[in-house]
């Protein structure tokens, strides 16, 4: 169901603040906000809560990245992160939004959306007749484009260590503005694919496997790290900088995804809805708790130790599978869909170095494997699910995005280049590409 579809809904909030004139806590009556006011304050608030926490997943994205790189490319990853939210922020704004919510607008209807630059309410809702039951253009706009960053994010990690700031970030335009604003208008916006029925809830296709095909045509065209895989099919391992930033991030990424999948609700304006959203963060963390467990004990028993970075990334698993439909599981439900994602990080992380695709921080397992196992897990708790629409929709998705994201690699590796040169890869892409270390006082001696 779109934010077009849904009714306005009478909060039992609403109902509470209404009566206080009676008490003699309100001014005049003239001034007391009708039910409908009240629930368009406490969405746009839940909104504005939920998209701050979303925004801090930015934060954990470039901790993450910052810990499992090598120390020689720190800063790069860093920087990257800070560009490409950026970058994100305004582009969504001046192309992405309005693709994405055309509202009846279509260029091509159910599947090419305005083209249009986002405009906000007037100051003080001036003259303005805004939707009383929704929420704020401002609000959804913010709760939206977190989103939109967090697919770019994705991809960032994944090519870590080998690829030019500039053309990324060219190719992060792209993915924000068009790419991804596009595929996500089929649901969300009420496009083709919210027609034939397909179920997410909070994006493991329309977010996290977007970001994951997008790494993945990156990572084979661009190709690997200098000395990653031998001729023999020997794997060389290398280690990230700094594992407590990278378990920060980790736990940065878990505490904005209550935001990104509680504020999927889209609605604070009822009781039911509040309860919802409890519902929804209880089950994602424990999505997230089962996904950690599973890697934990599973990397013990094939590895006789446990790993820490399959650890990390088996939580994440767990969230992104869980983020599909994170309101109809009960916890035992929660915790299968989770676990199964942290067993699914384990077994693919080697499946793609058997590949020689070099996915520097596990990326491609934990949004693109476990966003399709997510996608799929809807059917067993969604009576609105249907195997063959879930499965129809991941594959229409996926093509589109691999496409769309190869042709504009190839387009960037034809004219500008896309990867440093040998000399800068092996020295570092801190002091080659931006001659800024992120630990100068252990480079120098």
């Amino acid at each position: 169901m779109t934010r077009y579809t849904h009714l306005a809904r009478v909060s039992g909030a609403a109902a509470v603040l209404i009566a206080l004139p009676a008490l003699g806590l309100a001014q005049e009556a003239d001034t007391t906000p009708t039910n409908a006011e009240i629930g368009f304050i406490f969405t746009t608030f839940m909104f504005l809560v939920a998209g701050f926490l979303v925004f801090f997943m930015a934060a954990g994205f470039a901790m993450l990245e910052a810990g499992l790189v090598r120390g020689k490319n720190v800063t790069m990853q860093l920087t990257k992160n800070m560009a490409l939210f950026s970058l994100a922020s305004i582009f969504y704004y001046i192309l992405g939004y309005n693709l994405m919510y055309p509202g009846d607008a279509w260029t091509m209807d159910g599947i090419l959306g305005a083209f249009a630059i986002t405009g906000l309410e007037p100051v003080g809702l001036e003259a303005a007749e805004p939707d009383l039951t929704y929420a704020s253009v401002g609000s959804d706009f913010f709760f939206q484009l977190m989103f939109c960053a967090a697919t770019a994010s994705i991809v960032s990690g994944a090519l870590a260590e080998r690829i030019k700031l500039w053309p990324f970030l060219a190719f992060v335009i792209v993915l924000t503005a068009v790419i991804y604003p596009v595929q996500a208008s089929w649901k969300w916006g009420g496009g083709f694919l919210d027609g034939m029925g397909f179920q997410d809830f909070a994006g493991s296709t329309v977010v996290h496997s977007v970001g994951g095909w997008a790494a993945l045509m990156g990572a084979i065209i661009l190709g690997p790290r200098i000395g990653k895989y031998g001729k023999d099919g020997r794997v060389t391992p290398m280690p990230g900088s700094n594992l407590a930033l990278a378990t920060l991030g980790t736990f940065i990424l878990w505490l904005g995804w209550f935001g990104f999948n509680g504020g999927s609700q889209l609605y604070m304006d009822s009781a039911a809805n509040v309860a919802d959203i409890s519902r929804i963060f209880s089950n994602t963390n424990t999505a997230a708790a089962a996904g950690a467990v599973v890697a934990l004990i599973l990397t013990q028993l094939l590895y006789k130790k446990p790993d820490l970075t399959m650890i990390l990334n088996g939580a994440l698993a767990g969230l992104v599978s869980i983020t599909a439909e994170p309101l109809t599981p009960s916890l035992i439900s929660s915790t299968l869909i989770g676990g199964v994602g942290g067993l699914i990080v384990v077994l693919t992380v080697p499946m793609l170095d058997r590949l020689k695709i070099d996915d520097v921080v596990g990326a491609i397992p934990v949004h693109l494997f476990a966003g399709i196992w997510g996608t799929i897990a809807v059917v067993f708790t969604n009576d609105a699910a249907n195997i063959v629409t879930q499965l129809t929709s991941i594959v229409i998705v996926g093509a589109f995005v691999c496409a769309t994201s190869a042709l504009v690699w190839l387009v960037l590796k034809a004219t500008v280049g896309i990867r440093v040169s040998e000399e800068a890869e092996i020295t570092g892409l801190d002091t080659t590409e931006l001659g800024m270390e992120a630990y100068p006082e252990f480079s120098r001696g």
